[in-house]
């Protein structure tokens, strides 16, 4: 069994993924939108469920409300950055992994540091740099429907860039460790969270001594 813990740094902003209640979305624009006027406008011409459609996304909160990922959250990226190894490399290449899915499934867990195997999970605290405000990002979102053209608008809470994370990786197969540092390597060009296809949520990452907390690997200096 193989444990990689992970200092992961992000150096574009990361966006929640969490639908947040239409009713806190509401008063949100009500409070804190710049635009607040022209929403107004938007919502008395549409209607409220029309302006507030997928509206918003958040991070989910721990008991003392700090901005959490769920180990799941992790993992779903470590999954997409294998389905595109599969793509780029052939059979035989220690980095094709057949059956990622089930493999993954099974072989490969991550928790916060934090969190004792026998414990519910608490979440992987998300640390927000001092001094830096976060900026909700806001963004249309096109689609082809059977009823022609849409666009809505999409509105994300954020981290700011320089927020950081610190997970436990594990693999009960030895043989993926190989794999396990290829996958955060893959943070550099795409990320975690909401619209990372357009490079939000990307990140460097730095591998940490279990018993020293002292920088062993990574590729922050890359």
């Amino acid at each position: 069994m193989v444990t990689v813990r992970a200092r992961i740094l992000f150096i574009e902003e990361v966006l929640g993924t969490c639908a947040a209640n239409k009713e806190i979305h509401s008063e949100f624009i009500a409070s804190k939108a710049p635009d607040a006027a022209k929403r107004e406008q938007e919502v008395a011409a549409i209607g409220v469920e029309a302006a507030t459609e997928k509206a918003m996304t958040v991070f989910p909160r721990n008991e003392k409300g700090e901005k959490i990922f769920w180990a799941y959250q992790i993992k779903g990226f470590l999954k997409a950055a294998q389905k595109t190894n599969n793509l780029l490399y052939g059979k035989g290449s220690k980095f094709y992994l057949p059956n990622y899915k089930a493999k993954m499934d099974n072989l490969i867990f991550v928790k916060a540091i934090e969190d004792s195997w026998k414990d519910k999970e608490s979440g992987i605290v998300i640390h927000e740099p001092e001094g830096v405000k976060a900026v909700d990002c806001e963004r249309p979102l096109r689609a082809e429907t059977a009823q022609g053209p849409r666009v809505t608008l999409a509105h994300s809470e954020t981290c700011p860039a320089g927020s950081y994370i610190v997970v436990d990786i594990m693999s009960r197969d030895d043989n993926l460790e190989a794999l396990i540092i290829e996958w955060l390597n893959a943070g550099m060009l795409y990320g975690i969270g909401q619209w990372r296809n357009s490079g939000k949520g990307r990140f460097l990452w730095e591998e940490l001594d279990q018993e020293t907390g002292e920088v062993i690997g990574g590729n922050r200096d890359d």
